[in-house]
């Protein structure tokens, strides 16, 4: 039995998706709808586990209950840990700590203790502004100075896998900007090409935020773009190989600029490019990463070898999915 939590959102749903294609349907997905949640937002994460092939579903607080009192009624083989709060601007430290800290916490022990294979989403906010490098040693791990409360979670807990010397029992995956099917309940999370195809196509426009630092031009800061299917992939090799553990980075090792997502994007919908340069916001400003560039040089090591895709190609698959605004 394979379960994931964070079913329901982005990269959980398209693991789900992948898991179903391989022609694995013993799961149990794992998530929760808050109650404070929009109707629409709801609809669509309860559209992102339709039509996909699974045993159970249980909600996020009755799973972590069961895990507490150690009483599953089920055989876990593989736990993928997926959800957790992703927002970059929120200001509750408290929620991060408890929702993102503490309950992957609580899962990890409950694995390490049963033997059961743990997989877990980390993030390249873990880097901060990257003065450290964004190499996934261990070294570069414990230097790490995240920029927001996000990040700081997602480090917390790296720290601590390396501090109880158990990242040779589990995988950890620090995620670049992933983007794809499947992120439309995300709001202002969501990727720049899922909140701007309509756009585009409605009016032939496209903004983004200006630079403030005068080695990059507006629209030239950089990032290291990760299309999920690529991301899942990476995820799905990580099933497959039980004996493989560490922290990993999930990117493509190449840094490409707002603008090329730009020009995918506007290829991708077959309009002429048309970019504005748009203040940021001053809360942004002293938190907002210029560069990023995955070291997947770990990853590589570890035995994954398949091409992933750039920008434009990435984008190209995407659209074809956001012209139905449909699920994976």
């Amino acid at each position: 039995m394979i379960v994931v939590t964070g079913a329901a959102g982005f990269i959980g749903s398209c693991i789900v998706a992948r898991l179903n294609e391989r022609g694995e349907k013993n799961l149990v997905l794992v998530d929760h709808f808050e109650d404070g949640d929009l109707k629409a937002t709801k609809d669509i994460r309860r559209a992102n586990c339709q039509n996909k092939g699974f045993v159970q579903y249980i909600d996020k607080k009755d799973f972590l209950k069961s895990i507490v009192e150690d009483r599953l009624n089920f055989k876990i083989d593989c736990l993928i840990h997926m959800g957790a709060c992703s927002s970059t601007t929120l200001q509750d430290a408290q929620y991060f700590e408890e929702n993102n800290f503490q309950y992957t916490l609580k899962l990890a022990e409950w694995a390490l203790k049963h033997d059961v294979r743990f997989i877990y989403a980390s993030s390249a906010a873990t880097y901060g502004d990257g003065r450290f490098g964004y190499k996934d040693d261990d070294e570069t791990t414990r230097r790490c100075q995240p920029l927001n409360l996000y990040g700081q979670s997602k480090q917390k807990f790296d720290l601590w896998v390396l501090n109880n010397h158990v990242s040779d029992k589990v995988v950890g995956f620090k995620f670049f900007n992933v983007y794809g099917p499947n992120e439309y309940h995300k709001g202002e999370m969501q990727s720049v090409v899922a909140k701007n195809y309509e756009r585009v196509v409605r009016t032939g426009k496209i903004q983004l935020f200006k630079s403030y630092k005068k080695e990059y031009q507006d629209g030239e800061q950089r990032r290291d773009f990760i299309y999920v299917k690529d991301a899942v992939e990476i995820v799905t090799f990580f099933v497959d190989h039980a004996s493989i553990n560490g922290i990993f980075n999930v990117g493509t090792g190449r840094s490409e600029t707002w603008n090329d997502l730009a020009q995918g994007l506007f290829k991708a919908a077959a309009k002429s490019l048309s970019v504005e340069y748009i203040d940021m916001p001053e809360e942004l400003k002293s938190r907002y990463q210029y560069f990023t560039q995955a070291d997947i040089f770990k990853l590589r090591q570890a035995g994954y070898q398949n091409q992933l895709m750039n920008l434009e190609q990435g984008i190209g698959d995407y659209v074809r999915y956001l012209k139905n605004h449909s699920c994976w």
